[in-house]
């Protein structure tokens, strides 16, 4: 029996008998002389435990604490190694843990892309640059042939994107030689009709001016005047900034932004929400692309209203109608990337079906040929689904017939 259980069991012994003298006591010991016997037994205990007190050594060999609860010298190497150190010591202070580290390995920076790795190798004097080498190097041809392949025609569009990244290659490679300039001014009007590719055009720009380090993000954040403008007084300075919050650091693409300003409605609190505008768009250019989208002509009467908007942006882009053919074009390619295809028939009737709806209102260009072979693909599977006992083939689950073409 180890030495603190015969200590305890002692002092337990000493209490049960001074117990049972004070009841024996009662009958055999005089009144007076009764309560000496409890007394006499406490204060035995308390000699016995001042006599023989605890031995820290063992109870230190037993629990592997010290007196304030902290692991001994001797116990940490085994907490340590079952992984338990800080679980394993409640002392009357907080467990201090040491911090966790990542041996994840680590993804290499991007050659081209934030603002900070824009910032290349310094050169001399004497030296020589190749625009080709800084081009591949921001990964800007990658861009404009990813937008090539989206977008069906757009050459003036095309044309324009191309002069914008020309002029940040330049700087760019302007930098390496230490010739500073002032930051470019990068916020756009696009205008045009619907389905006209503005916003795949502005998903691309937002791209390229990442890869060369004029935003921290390729994020776009869409906005209208909902999101934007509010209906009481005290809404519209808390939404603008929100929505400039959200796109700080990347690119706010405000659609139908001459709807931001209604001249007619002496309660409209459009003219708040374009002065909030107005201030970041000069004070924070450097953190914020704005880019205001809208038809060409409401667009003009917006910047004539508003000349400070206008003077604050430097390049206008127009998109111009799809033609004909184009939209036919259009269309072959939404359906290739769907894995179906027209019959020669269905193709001559396609093309009719695009003559007919762009002489119709509400005409929405790429957008209106995607809502139309959506409900060809509906109509084809109609059409398969309605003999369910018969079986099909890959091509028949693939050819598009002129009755599924047939829009009107």
């Amino acid at each position: 029996m180890s030495r603190p259980t015969k200590r305890n069991l002692i002092a337990t012994l000493i209490i049960i008998v001074g117990l049972a003298g004070s009841v024996l006591g009662w009958t055999y010991v005089p009144i007076i002389l009764l309560p000496l016997i409890p007394i006499a037994a406490f204060f035995g205990v308390a000699v016995f435990f001042t006599l023989y007190p605890a031995a820290p050594a063992l109870e230190r060999a037993a629990f592997g604490r010290t007196a304030v609860g902290r692991p001994s010298a001797a116990s940490r190497p085994a907490l340590r190694l079952a992984g338990a150190a800080a679980a394993a010591s409640p002392g009357p202070g907080p467990v201090r843990r040491p911090p966790a580290r990542d041996t994840a390995p680590r993804p290499a920076p991007r050659a081209s892309g934030r603002r900070s790795n824009g910032q290349a190798a310094m050169l001399p004097p004497d030296a020589v640059v190749a625009l080709t080498e800084e081009r591949q190097a921001a990964g800007v041809d990658e861009v404009l042939a990813a937008l090539d392949r989206q977008l069906i025609g757009l050459i003036p569009v095309k044309s324009q994107f191309q002069q914008i990244a020309s002029l940040l290659v330049v700087d760019r490679a302007r930098r390496r030689f230490g010739l500073h300039a002032a930051r470019p001014n990068l916020h756009m009007c696009f205008t045009g009709e619907p389905g006209t590719g503005k916003t795949t055009v502005a998903l691309g720009m937002a791209e390229l001016l990442y890869r060369l380090g004029y935003l921290d993000t390729p994020k776009i954040v869409h906005a209208m005047r909902d999101d934007l403008v509010g209906e009481y007084i005290g809404q519209t300075a808390p939404r603008t900034k929100y929505v400039l919050d959200r796109a700080m650091g990347g690119v706010l693409f405000i659609d139908e932004a001459y709807s931001l300003y209604r001249p007619d409605d002496p309660k409209d609190y459009g003219q708040e929400c374009i002065d909030i505008l107005l201030q970041v768009m000069e004070n924070d250019r450097d953190k914020l692309v704005v880019v205001l989208a809208g038809y060409k002509d409401r667009m003009d009467v917006f910047f004539e209203s508003n000349p400070g908007m206008s003077s604050r942006i430097a390049h206008h882009l127009d998109f111009a109608p799809y033609t004909l053919d184009e939209l036919v074009a259009i269309g072959h390619k939404m359906l290739a990337e769907a894995s179906y295809y027209l019959t020669d028939q269905a193709q001559a009737t396609f093309r009719d079906q695009m003559a007919t709806r762009m002489t119709q209102p509400r005409f929405a260009n790429a957008r209106s040929v995607r809502n139309d072979l959506e409900r060809a693909r509906i109509r084809h599977a109609h059409r398969l689904a309605s003999d369910p006992a018969q079986t099909r083939s890959k091509d028949e689950l693939m050819r598009l017939e002129p009755t599924d073409i047939q829009f009107t």
